[in-house]
């Protein structure tokens, strides 16, 4: 059953993203782990891209640029322009110069079109004149088809391929006037996330001018890999060029079927479509945002400008299984082979899919791009079970697999993750042109049975113990060396809730997802002339402020709550050591080394069910996702409460936990530092802006208070987000409530990217 897909419709046709039914979009950026890397929509796709590195490098080993990687210490990277279709401008900052890559489609023919990537190197300063950079630009087969090099003494002048979707295709390497030397390789790769290591194994010196220097460059023809793989034909080819500063390289993909083609997208009309392409994402830009009207300033919309076309430069395409279990299966089993189509969180750190992150990743495509942002939730609705269930981490593929350690593979089927989906959905439902729009009609009939089906697991699977109460899977409570076992499920982490996991747990987030979610699917049944009342019905249930106020208000600490087993009285220390052993004759004693540090009770008294007065933002969900009514007391001290500096304020944005909280800023682990303690997080500061935002709209007896709250915390947030990314280069994961700096994984250009839809007031 785990592994049985569901027997409805697919929302993506298993043709829909081939190259008859979608050419436009069938080529793209789809490889968000690497700098710059083209593919198709595709589960056996041509894959290309690009590593460097700069010769001379003392660096061991020899730091060459492929994978986006922390570790590589850029000062900055990323897109610049992406329009998430044929079009984007990317710059990454290097040590010695700054590299700009960019690339441009071309639709005709039956295979997909054509497409051209300039990549344009300039010196970060005079001394970097003298660097010399070696660029090598690939091709790989990720399956099926065939490669075949045309050479010109040691260099690739043309590749000739062909696989069963492209057909014949040719990729070109014009000359560059900057180049020094050329090399080149043709091996075999067992997988994708190989390519490096393969390359790397292959370098070797070549002397260089006059002064007997030697250059890394390929061996060329490498036959070695036939001892480990002798049935293996290459699939692997390497163009290596290298250049001085600075210096601007063109490779080119033409389509065989495309006939009509007048010109070749190189050289001067490569500038040309380029400059157009510019042109046309500024206007479209402009008209969707609207923030030069709102008065902001060129850096603010570079800024912004560079957050979304991150996260659509940062869309990829996977295929694979996931790896999955159910507690009627001793051992993990293999999911069903699955594409994904799917914005990620952070290139660098998480260049894969999350179920709960791409809720808030289309709130922002869904603006920009509302065709790209169904086919996205489509792709998500298609990975649902029997069951009901989607998994809520995507491992899609060797690339993606080898980024993520071994403790989050397996996916457990009783877990659950936030329904986001429903947000975007939400969105599109309430914009007015949506409403008028046929195949946005057609779209939602298609989607809803998954919706039906994904809605009843959660209601049969994530129930808490009484009526109207929900409660989050996979809380462990045998564990004994975290400080308030974690919830991974929630999204949340290891915000705190009951310190110990019960199932009489009540959770307050969960519960509010679900009146979302039950909101949602009755105006969608409304939408399309399904029956509605039961939603309805449901929905006018959990958003009752009274019944609310029953299950989740702490009187005691005037604030919403979890309801379960708990205890402040808990600390992490190390247990008492085991005695000293006897001194031997002339031998010194060894002390026995420190235990692992583990939860103990600090009093004598244990915990007890009550509820988890933890200010943060668990307490804020029925206010962020709009379930308070608008003259409901419950709203009033909520934004009474919202600009206590001793509690979330701060002039950089709400923190997470309050800092009067026991467990703020915590390690929950001896080695796990804080992650939902303390820290900003841009997607539920989101949530509380748009809920301020609708309780400044209508008619109450907060409504002033709530769009001063408003006016301040937007102007906080986007004065100190774009102020880190002028000091860094980046949007971060999440942000330090004490000084404002960006910390976490970077660039993490998910729902941090939602700055934009602040600045223009898009809710």
């Amino acid at each position: 059953m785990v592994n049985t897909p569901l027997d409805v419709p697919r929302v993506i046709a298993s043709d829909e993203g081939s190259i008859q039914q979608d050419p436009d979009r069938f080529w793209g950026t789809y490889r968000p782990g690497v700098y710059f890397g083209m593919k198709t929509k595709s589960p056996q796709s041509l894959v290309t891209g690009l590593m460097w590195f700069t010769q001379f490098s003392k660096e061991r080993p020899l730091p060459i640029r492929h994978t986006c990687e922390q570790g590589d210490h850029l000062p900055r990277y990323g897109w610049l322009m992406h329009n998430g279709k044929d079009f984007g401008s990317q710059e990454i900052v290097d040590k010695n110069f700054t590299l700009t890559t960019e690339f441009v489609k071309r639709p005709g023919g039956k295979n997909g079109g054509d497409w051209t990537a300039r990549f344009t190197g300039k010196p970060n300063k005079k001394s970097s004149n003298q660097t010399l950079v070696s660029l090598m630009f690939y091709a790989a087969l990720d399956g099926q088809g065939v490669l075949e090099p045309t050479l010109r003494e040691n260099r690739i002048i043309e590749i000739h391929g062909e696989t069963e979707e492209l057909g014949h295709f040719i990729i070109k390497f014009p000359r560059s006037a900057s180049t020094k030397q050329s090399h080149y390789l043709r091996t075999y790769s067992p997988g994708l996330h190989m390519l490096k290591d393969t390359v790397a194994r292959n370098l070797r010196m070549f002397p260089y001018g006059a002064n007997r220097q030697f250059l890394l460059g390929l061996e060329g023809e490498d036959i070695r890999y036939k001892q480990y793989f002798p049935d293996e034909e290459p699939n692997f080819l390497v163009q290596q060029v290298t250049v001085s500063l600075p210096f601007e390289i063109e490779v080119m993909f033409e389509s065989s079927s495309f006939r009509k083609r007048k010109v070749g997208l190189n050289g001067k009309e490569l500038t040309k479509e380029l400059d157009k392409h510019k042109v046309d994402f500024e206007k479209k830009f402009e008209s969707k945002f609207g923030l030069t009207k709102k008065g902001f300033t060129a850096n603010q919309i570079r800024v912004a400008k560079a957050a979304m076309s991150n996260l659509l430069g940062g869309i990829g395409y996977f295929y694979g299984k996931s790896i999955v279990k159910s507690q009627y299966n001793s051992d993990p089993v293999q999911y069903w082979a699955s594409p994904l189509l799917t914005a990620v969180p952070s290139r660098s750190f998480f260049p894969r899919g999350f179920l709960w992150d791409e809720g808030f990743h289309n709130l922002l495509i869904s603006k920009w791009d509302q065709e790209l942002s169904e086919e996205i939730i489509g792709h998500w609705l298609d990975l649902m079970n029997a069951e009901g269930w989607i998994p809520r981490e995507q491992i899609l593929g060797s690339e993606a697999r080898v980024k993520v350690p071994n403790e989050f593979v397996v996916q457990r089927n009783e877990n659950a993750n936030p329904p986001t989906l429903f947000l975007p959905i939400q969105s599109l439902l309430r914009d007015t042109k949506s409403k008028r729009n046929k195949l946005f009609m057609d779209y939602l009939r298609h989607i809803y049975p998954r919706l039906q089906v994904w809605y009843n697991w959660f209601n049969t699977t994530q129930t808490g113990p009484v009526n109207w109460s929900y409660r989050w899977r996979g809380r462990d409570p045998t564990i004994n060396n975290e400080l308030n076992p974690k919830t991974l499920t929630s999204g949340l982490d290891d915000y705190p809730r009951a310190s110990h996991p019960s199932d009489q747990e009540r959770h307050i987030d969960l519960r509010c997802w679900m009146t979302l979610a039950s909101g949602v699917m009755s105006e969608i049944a409304q939408a399309i002339g399904e029956p509605f009342a039961d939603y309805q019905t449901m929905y006018e249930k959990l958003s009752d402020n009274k019944l609310l106020g029953e299950l989740h208000w702490s009187e005691r600490g005037k604030m919403f709550s979890d309801y379960g087993n708990h205890t402040q009285n808990v600390a992490l220390q190390h247990p008492a050591p085991p005695p000293m052993p006897k001194p031997q004759p002339g031998k010194r004693p060894v002390r026995p080394p420190k235990l692992p540090m583990v939860r103990v009770l600090t009093s004598k008294s244990g915990p007890s069910y009550k509820f988890v007065d933890t200010f943060g933002y668990m307490s804020l969900f029925p206010f962020v996702l709009e379930i308070l009514e608008p003259d409901s007391p419950y709203l009033g001290q909520i934004l009474s409460d919202l600009n206590n500096a001793k509690l979330l304020w701060t002039k950089y944005g709400l923190r997470s936990l309050s800092k009067s909280d026991p467990l703020y800023m915590k390690y929950n682990t001896e080695h796990d530092p804080p992650y939902w303690r303390g820290a900003i997080w841009i997607n539920m500061n989101y949530l509380t802006v748009r809920a301020l935002h609708h309780y400044a709209n209508v008619e109450g007896p907060y409504k002033k208070v709530a769009l001063l709250r408003y006016t301040e915390l937007r102007q906080n947030l986007i004065k100190n987000i774009v102020l880190q990314y002028e000091k860094t280069g980046y949007i971060w994961e999440n942000y330090n409530d004490i000084t404002g700096k960006g910390q976490g994984s970077h660039p993490f250009t998910g729902w941090s990217s939602l700055l934009l839809l602040m600045m223009a007031e898009n809710y």
